[in-house]
């Protein structure tokens, strides 16, 4: 526990200058490193005829997102489908199937990172390059980039302007992705992490057998699949292979690099309100970032208690063989991490919807897997790079609305009335996200080719098949591992889950930015609840919670709960 809290405390300490400075990128204040990426930038712009001064509304903002990724997405499938080229190829790897091409795609496009096969032996360095590594800086790019548009939008310093997306685009791959990786690449391959173009090396073993060592550009692609909030791997067992996460330093480096920029987009958040609001007094979070800050850390460390407490218990199985003495569930653990590390690891990689691994979570116990599910599900707790805080603030007008319908008081959020219009939409983006899951998991437990895939019949066959589509529609791309899930059937219908999961809420979410954008502001009076304050943020939490337990709790306890009650009846 003591590891735990220490490594809290020093993110605590990170966040806040990098929440700094994407403040002073995202709203072009004056940063030293100017002088250099002004330089850089100008020549990306004038290489692509980007008009930076072109002004965007909500619709042309999505529009040129979508497009973007669209047009990234069918380069990214052609490379796949002709990798078997001898072209950054020597380890000879055929090309991908057709239906696994599309799943890939899809899910490193919108940033989801889920695998369906296992990178050291089914892409080419020229896929894991052209497409794994470099789609992990365009999707969390667009992730940002509608973020900044969204809080713009809820600012509304401006009626019809939410920026230039190539602009945001660019500026946030230049300035801040390209640099954290670099730093984070040059770390790990300080602490072993291969990085070459090399084929893999055969080896003899002491037993005198040989053995076939996969190699490759394994850092680039480690340091942005956790500052991007990417996830997969460039390994099929992700950062639990020693190539990928071989130290304990390693892991920490790992951790903070998925957990830094979804907090510091918060962050952001505060201080653009705070700006727009002339507050005079500054803080580090802005009262407004504060409050949300501190909701998504309430939910943070509830889910890692109970993780922890969970996987620390006795598995009262053990009795039948003898191991009654022994506490806390090692399986699927590293004994270089141990159950603390792997605790966090999970309970961060879920939260901030990373999907990155350093233990199976298949290997769990029901109520550590549960935690993991439920982590995405709600897909709020941090989230993934600046689509995690959008998700909670559809939640805060949600609470805004309740709380005020209440005690009687006006539907507003940071000076701007709420009205039908925004309800219904935000009403429609959180049903979403239960719809996908719960639908496609439907439809996979009533077909044979959605129960061909469970491995483990039962309750744990269902908490498979749930997390299979909540990691999906949550776009985290983590796995209970013992789903057998490269078939038509898998690929196809979480392919569009992810699809549907990532671009439906974005730019509904930009639609309800852009409606408010465009509404006066209203004087503060005493029936306007405040939104920044503890008891919000106890609120909030409070109401997300009860909108997980409506639309999740039934399908929970027929999978991870009804395991456990019947593992320790």
């Amino acid at each position: 526990m003591f590891q735990i809290i220490v490594t809290l405390c020093i993110y605590l300490l990170l966040v806040i200058p990098v929440g700094t400075y994407l403040y002073k990128v995202t709203t072009r204040k004056h940063t030293y490193l100017d002088p250099v990426f002004d330089k850089v930038d100008k020549v990306i712009y004038r290489v692509c005829g980007i008009n930076t001064e072109q002004e965007m509304g909500w619709k042309k903002y999505a529009f040129s997102l979508v497009l973007t990724n669209a047009v990234l997405l069918l380069v990214g499938y052609l490379v796949l489908r002709i990798q078997a080229l001898p072209l950054f190829n020597p380890n000879a790897i055929v090309g991908m199937e057709q239906t696994l091409s599309f799943n890939t795609i899809v899910s490193f496009m919108t940033n989801t990172n889920l695998q369906h096969y296992a990178g050291e032996s089914g892409l080419s360095y020229l896929s894991q390059m052209v497409v794994i590594t470099s789609m992990m800086f365009t999707s969390a790019a667009s992730g940002y980039a509608a973020c900044m548009a969204f809080i713009r939008g809820l600012v509304g310093k401006d009626k019809t302007n939410m920026g230039n997306f190539y602009v945001d685009f660019t500026r946030i791959i230049t300035r801040v992705l390209i640099p954290l990786s670099l730093i984070v690449s040059i770390l790990l391959i300080w602490q072993g992490v291969p990085q070459t173009l090399g084929a893999n090396v055969v080896a003899s073993t002491i037993e005198g057998n040989m053995q076939n060592i996969q190699m490759g550009p394994v850092a680039a692609l480690e340091s942005i699949k956790h500052i991007g909030t990417n996830g997969g791997g460039f390994f099929g067992a992700n950062s639990s292979v020693p190539f990928e996460n071989p130290t304990v330093l390693t892991n920490l480096i790992e951790l903070f690099s998925m957990m830094i920029l979804p907090g510091a987009c918060v962050i952001v958040f505060g201080k653009m309100i705070q700006e727009r609001k002339g507050e005079s007094k500054k803080s580090f979070f802005g009262s407004e970032g504060r409050t949300i800050f501190i909701a998504m850390g309430i939910l943070f460390v509830i889910s890692l208690f109970i993780l922890y407490f969970s996987e620390t218990s006795f598995n009262p199985a053990l009795k039948d063989i003898g191991l009654s003495g022994l506490i806390g569930n090692m399986e699927g653990k590293e004994v270089r991490f141990g159950i603390s590390q792997s605790v966090l690891f999970s309970a961060t990689t879920t939260s901030f919807t990373t999907g990155t691994v350093n233990n199976m979570h298949d290997s769990l116990t029901p109520l550590g897997g549960m935690v993991t599910l439920l982590n995405m599900m709600l897909n709020l707790v941090f989230g993934g790079k600046g689509v995690g805080l959008m998700n909670m603030v559809i939640y805060v007008i949600m609470t805004v609305f309740i709380c005020g319908l209440m005690i009687g008081r006006t539907p507003e959020y940071l000076g701007k009335k709420i009205g039908g219009k925004e309800m219904k939409l935000a009403a429609i983006c959180i049903i979403i996200h239960p719809l996908l899951i719960l639908a496609f998991s439907a439809i996979a437990v009533s077909t044979q080719a959605g129960v061909a895939g469970i491995s483990n019949p039962g309750f744990h066959g269902l908490t498979q098949i749930l997390y299979e589509f909540a990691s999906s529609a949550a776009n985290n791309g983590s796995g209970f591992e013992g789903l057998a899930d490269n078939s038509p059937f898998w690929n196809i219908t979480t392919g569009l889950v992810m699809f549907f999961g990532r671009y439906l809420s974005i730019v509904i979410q930009l639609a309800i930015a852009g409606s408010l954008m465009k509404k006066q502001f209203v004087q503060e009076s005493v029936g306007t609840l405040k939104t920044d304050t503890m008891t919000f943020a106890i609120a909030l939490v409070i109401i997300v919670y009860i909108f997980a337990a409506l639309t999740f709790f039934p399908v929970i306890s027929l999978g991870p709960v009804a395991e456990h009650l019947v593992l320790w009846g």
